[in-house]
């Protein structure tokens, strides 16, 4: 699958022109076109693919699309009935959409029972029948599913509880509404959710516009199932449905962003700042698009343009505490860290009170002290993180680990970084962490086999093997050790731990923790 869209549409419709009817000329076109959202011109392309007699799921995915996009129910359903397929996860959604387009409602519910029957669907099923429900004025059939009273409760996802609190609107039920949104995003609100909760408290009756009619409906479905394939599946083909969500239904800003994060996934940077920058300035979710630019231009090495849109986005959102931090993550990537703590500063100003997802943000701005040397502030930022989320590992492995290398806590800091490990078995820093901390405890034995897992699992890391090979001279296991030491000069370490290494290849650890002014080694509690 090409992920170079723009290149690949190019060279394929090039290569089209001079064999037109090459089925695979045609799918790879049709795919780079949908992957640039230009459905319009991917059209044409899946139907050369079918009237060919080639089975392709992504032109019937178009096919579908473009009929529904015309309203054309009456012939996307036969060409349905005919054989033609979307997809299983999809086919009985959009069957239900196209009757609720077609005017014939109890049809339509009947469809979206069908649909839930189905296994893996029931979820799916419900709440487009609560969307198709409220589309067509019945609220309290809406109500009734969403809330979970007829069928039981539902995944609560952020659209879901902005249609169900649209719904509790029309109802009269104001202060219902009020207290979902309060439930679902407590004080992590973002400023679309913000507004609406506001309207709600003036009184103002929210319109019910997350899905107006049966083309917007059908955009429903193509994004609800690309939320559901994200992460699961190939972010190429998670493409597809969130551009065929953008194609039925430009307005939903969400399958935009959906797209621009599948772009910026799969590192096709210049589509995703495209992407992000087609969200409308007026748009609620603004400030997220703006983020997300940024964060594209920094991975795409545009660092100067991408803290000069988050310093534009604070100075404009002065109140979104994820702004402040995603500016601070920059600079802290840069190694300027007073500008980043300024940033994580202005972030923590803007919290009320304690919240667990908090914790990140202590233990960014803790990072950043550490690398600035004011320990006491960082020590203080890493347990405020702790006390929000006790058993994070990657705080505990932080906070254990500068622990262990200023050689104080020793026995609080294993162990934090047991607890790490359990957490986290398969995390290679953390594992050479807890070898690391029974090494300086004086444990050799004990740490050979964690710091042994650790180079497994991080097999050219120079730290890690320069670990393994401190440990092996701890043992007596002098040529494993220097064999690890050249293994950690071949990959790059820095200059001052590759001087470090070169002297202990020379003379050997024993003389360097001398001429270091560091305590001999000598073993601890083995037992």
């Amino acid at each position: 699958m090409y992920s170079d869209y723009a290149e690949a549409a190019r060279y394929f419709d090039a290569a089209l022109a001079r064999d037109p009817s090459n089925p695979f000329l045609l799918e790879n076109a049709l795919t780079a076109h949908v992957g640039l959202g230009e459905i319009d011109r991917a059209v044409p392309i899946a139907r050369r693919l079918e009237s060919g007699g080639h089975v392709s799921q992504i032109a019937n995915l178009v096919l579908v699309a473009e009929q529904m996009k015309r309203g054309a129910w009456d012939e996307m359903l036969a060409d349905m009935e005919a054989g033609r397929s979307a997809a299983p996860l999809v086919d009985a959604l959009l069957r239900a959409w196209a009757r609720f387009g077609q005017g014939r409602m109890a049809e339509a519910v009947e469809a979206f029972d069908a649909a839930a029957a189905q296994s893996g669907l029931r979820a799916f099923g419900l709440y487009h029948k609560a969307l198709a429900l409220a589309a067509a004025g019945d609220f309290e059939g809406a109500d009734l599913i969403l809330s979970g009273e007829a069928e039981g409760p539902l995944r609560a996802t952020r659209r879901g509880v902005i249609a169900h609190a649209q719904v509790l609107s029309q109802l009269e039920r104001e202060a219902d509404a009020i207290e979902l949104i309060d439930m679902a995003f407590g004080g992590d609100a973002d400023p679309g959710v913000g507004r609406l909760r506001a309207h709600l408290v003036s009184g103002e009756p929210l319109p019910f516009d997350v899905v107006r009619d049966a083309t917007e409906g059908a955009a429903e479905v193509f994004y609800t199932v690309a939320g559901a394939l994200n992460g699961d599946a190939m972010d190429s083909y998670t493409l597809v449905y969130s551009r065929l969500a953008e194609y039925l239904a430009p307005a939903n800003t969400d399958a935009r962003l959906l797209s621009a994060n599948l772009l910026e996934s799969q590192e096709r940077y210049e589509l995703a700042i495209a992407a992000y920058a087609s969200v409308a300035r007026d748009d609620p979710a603004f400030y997220a698009a703006e983020v997300g630019r940024a964060e594209a231009m920094r991975k795409a090495g545009d660092i100067d343009d991408a803290i000069g849109v988050l310093q534009a986005l604070a100075a404009e959102f002065p109140d979104i505490a994820i702004v402040h931090v995603t500016l601070g993550d920059t600079f802290r990537s840069q190694e300027r860290y007073e500008e980043a703590r300024q940033a994580y500063d202005a972030a923590i100003a803007l919290f009320d009170e304690p919240a667990r997802g908090q914790w990140i943000v202590y233990y960014v701005r803790g990072i950043t002290h550490e690398r600035m040397d004011i320990w006491d502030k960082a020590e203080a930022d890493f347990l405020q993180a702790l006390e929000l989320e006790p058993d994070q590992p990657q705080v505990l492995n932080y906070l254990g680990y500068s622990w262990v290398e200023m050689k104080t806590n020793l026995d609080e800091a294993l162990d934090m970084i047991e607890r790490a490990v359990a957490a986290r078995p398969d995390d290679g820093y953390i594992t050479d962490s807890l070898g690391w901390v029974l090494y300086r405890l004086g444990r050799y034995d004990e740490a050979v086999p964690h710091m042994e897992r650790a180079a497994e699992l991080m097999p050219v890391d120079p730290i890690v093997n320069d670990h393994l090979g401190d440990v092996y001279w701890a043992v007596g296991r002098r040529n494993e050790a220097r064999f690890q030491w050249h293994r950690a000069l071949s990959f790059d370490p820095e200059e001052d731990e590759a001087n470090r290494i070169r002297r202990k290849l020379e003379i050997g650890l024993d003389k360097v923790l001398k001429e270091e002014g560091a305590p001999p080694l000598h073993p601890g509690n083995d037992g």
